[in-house]
């Protein structure tokens, strides 16, 4: 398998990650309104971090149990620094969500019910686990290229908060392709490799979808804010309206489906330009 560690990747080409160790200090007392002062939309976010830190585990897990199956030298130090960084992300949002618990303790068992799901996934064989993996990573990808492309998602949002999202989507973008090219050297472009690869991103968009939606209710439920037409319409406008960031993500979501689909087909190696300097900030903080 083909690999480079320049910053012109071409079709097919893994971009190397850099594993950075930052720390985000955030403030436990605006978890609830950090976005925009917004309920809806700050917990609207703060329902999705509930996924990331056993979902990163999961994905390292997943990789590792390729990783001694890689010979390209390159795509083996690629799969180390996806790892490094999948682990800084579980850890930057075990604090984050730490802060949920606090305000919302029914959520940790939400936590805990996606990592006992988790946990039922690696039971079946690893060329599932890893269908499911490069798929949820496709998913990360394009919310995360949403979410650096669209600056209103976190325009007048609590800066460590917004500074914590940005970095992840970043890093989630330097490294959408590693864990696809393990899929790749492993299991090939073959039919099936094929209909195990997207056969793997409409359950996991099944089961994702149906576990957040209820989870986010839950969440306003407990703020006592299911009546709050306002808050409503700014996650209508967030999602689906102006701003329209899940409606966006239907043409990305759909091309997984070709059959010579590569992450970096869609090359948004531009945006890492900002990371530099979003990470002196970071340190400065």
């Amino acid at each position: 398998m083909t690999t480079s560690t320049t910053n012109r990747p071409e079709s097919g080409m893994t971009y190397m990650p850099t594993l950075r160790n930052l720390r985000f200090n955030l403030d436990p007392q605006k978890i609830a309104t950090w976005n925009k002062g917004s309920i809806h939309l700050s917990q609207f976010m703060n329902s999705l971090s509930l996924f990331f830190p056993v979902g990163e585990r999961f994905f390292i897990d997943s990789v590792r149990n390729y990783r001694d199956t890689v010979s390209d030298s390159e795509l083996k130090k690629a799969v180390s620094a996806f790892i490094g960084q999948e682990a800084m992300h579980g850890r930057e949002h075990d604090e984050y969500n730490g802060a949920l618990f606090d305000r919302i303790p029914a959520t940790r068992k939400m936590e805990a019910f996606v990592a006992g799901l988790l946990r039922q996934v690696q039971r079946l064989p690893k060329s599932w686990q890893l269908s499911a993996t490069i798929a949820l990573e496709h998913f990360t990808a394009i919310l995360a290229d949403a979410l650096l492309t669209e600056p209103r998602i976190l325009e007048d949002a609590d800066i460590r908060y917004s500074r914590l999202w940005l970095w992840h989507a970043l890093e989630e973008t330097e490294h959408k392709a590693v864990a696809y090219d393990v899929w790749v050297g492993v299991m090939g472009k073959g039919p099936y490799a094929y209909l195990l690869r997207t056969g793997g991103l409409l359950v996991a968009s099944v089961v994702f979808w149906s576990i957040a939606v209820p989870f986010y209710l839950r969440v306003i439920f407990h703020e006592k804010q299911l009546t709050n037409l306002k808050g409503w319409g700014q996650l209508f406008q967030y999602a689906f309206g102006g701003i329209g960031v899940l409606r966006k993500l239907a043409g990305p979501w759909m091309d997984y489906f070709r059959p010579s689909f590569h992450p970096w087909d869609h090359d948004n190696r531009a945006l890492l330009a900002q990371i530099d300097t979003l990470e002196k900030e970071i340190e400065a903080a």
